[in-house]
């Protein structure tokens, strides 16, 4: 997906979620012999209520431009890369290694978008402070003297395609096509953080290239063909710091000790394979049923690249009119909503399967005054084939989140207590791990979209390829 506003504004964070070949040291409990997984760090902002302002503003501006707004031999077959949580919530990043010999790069892992970026060394502005790409320093380096552009709400990033070696979650792709860019909008990029890493399906690819995550699944690297993420929560700690750890991303298996029970799988619309798309079809706010208009209005894009969840204005004063007090907030923090700081809100969400609770700490964005909070759900306004609403960490940091390659399916299972621990573990840092597994990339964009029932998609429409990418738990673009 994006970058968020969040990221952008307060240092702002940018961050969920997944890393390559050069991932951060291994996890130090128990994991699937299978595979290995990439940690994660996630941050939390400490912000004046004038910052907040500012940020509720840019965050629902950046997400409606994302999603379309008014303005082959293997030895191993899964991988973890650990994530990063950043001021937190506000975004999660993880690693990917780039080049021969490989280098590593922090970048926001993002399911809401489709390209790899990163900044380049020849970079003028908004790279201050952050690592960047030197493409002299590696053997296997092409320039495809491509322009590459792309926007979010609060900027943009412009730059070039070139190929490379990228190293991720034990995988290494040679000659995957990616983006170097030399002009960053200011906020943009927070350090350490030097870009992002599209976890979309190609259709939504700016680049026009197939995703890393769907040259491994579509030519059948992985044991299983899934990928996972789990999240950690440091929204309500007051004592985190700017970097904790962030959970996991792992590709090739579920790590079955962040979750017990089964994992409730429910498709993604065959005509709708381009975000991760599920149909809505409830939410439950203080015990009481609100139900969703099927079909297109139903559609949310699941997005570890946003902080908080979107919806459509007239559903987003139905939830709050649930809540005695809730009030429309006003000026900056106008399109969300206010409410009694004494009232602990219970919301679930349900995808046609099971109801899935958001911790009352999440829905609780922050405090504005002594007695008003902010809640994590605002307005969102979309138009053509976007999505209606935006799931993102807000909802994600509460189950363990897997995401299919076929049947195309997203599934949520519930956290086990061994996922509370990870809080506790050290910050991951880059490493370099020898590649187990690699495959050449390819161009063709059949290695894509395979639906539910087992046809080919090529010509997937998309809901408005507006870049953004942006990871984060207060993410949200």
């Amino acid at each position: 997906m994006v970058f968020n506003s969040l990221h952008r504004l307060l240092a702002l964070a940018v961050a969920i979620s997944f890393a390559g070949h050069a991932l951060a040291a291994p996890h130090r409990r128990s994991t699937p012999t299978a595979g290995q997984s990439i940690n994660l760090v996630k941050s939390r902002p400490k912000r004046s209520l004038e910052e907040w302002g500012t940020w509720a503003k840019e965050h629902k501006q950046s997400l409606e431009v994302k999603y379309g707004g008014n303005s082959n031999q293997k030895r191993s077959a899964s991988g973890t890369n650990f994530i990063v949580n950043q001021n937190a919530d506000s975004s999660y990043y993880g690693q990917v290694a780039v080049g021969t010999p490989p280098s590593s790069f922090n970048v926001i892992l993002d399911t809401g978008s489709a390209d790899l970026w990163l900044a380049d060394s020849k970079c003028t502005t908004g790279c201050a402070d952050v690592a960047t790409f030197n493409h002299t320093a590696s053997e296997t380096f092409r320039n495809l003297s491509t322009p590459f552009d792309i926007t979010y709400g609060s900027g943009r990033a412009v730059g070039g395609l070139v190929a490379d070696t990228v190293q991720f979650a034990d995988f290494a792709v040679e000659d995957q096509v990616f983006a170097v860019c030399d002009q960053v909008s200011q906020g943009l990029l927070n350090k350490p953080v030097s870009g992002l890493l599209g976890l979309g399906w190609a259709p939504i690819a700016e680049s026009g290239a197939v995703p890393i995550w769907q040259q491994l699944a579509g030519r059948g690297l992985w044991d299983e063909p899934v990928m996972a993420f789990h999240l950690t929560r440091f929204l309500n700690d007051s004592n985190a710091q700017e970097f904790e750890p962030g959970g996991s991303f792992t590709m090739g298996f579920a790590n079955n000790s962040l979750y017990v029970g089964d994992i409730d799988y429910q498709p993604v619309p065959s005509n709708a394979v381009s975000y991760w798309i599920l149909p809505l079809t409830n939410i439950t706010v203080q015990g009481e049923v609100i139900n969703i208009p099927s079909g297109a209005p139903s559609f949310s894009a699941i997005d570890t690249g946003t902080t908080l969840i979107g919806a459509p204005e007239e559903e987003l004063a139905t939830i709050f009119s649930k809540i005695p007090g809730a009030e429309p907030g006003k000026e900056d923090f106008e399109g969300y909503w206010t409410y009694p700081c004494n009232t602990s809100v219970n919301v679930e969400l349900s995808f046609g399967g099971r109801s899935w609770g958001i911790d009352p700490a999440d829905f609780r964005l922050t405090q504005l005054s002594e007695d008003r909070c902010l809640g994590a759900f605002f307005a969102l306004t979309t138009e053509g084939d976007g999505p209606s609403w935006i799931i993102g960490d807000t909802f994600l940091k509460n189950v363990y989140t897997v995401f299919r390659y076929y049947p195309t399916s997203v599934g949520f299972a519930e956290l086990s207590s061994e996922a509370s621990l990870v809080n506790n573990d050290p910050i991951p840092s880059p490493t370099i791990v020898p590649v187990a597994a690699s495959v050449r990339a390819t161009t063709d964009s059949k290695a894509g979209t395979i639906t539910s029932a087992g046809s080919l998609q090529v010509a997937v429409p998309r809901f408005l390829a507006l870049g953004s990418v942006i990871l984060g738990a207060l993410c949200i673009l």
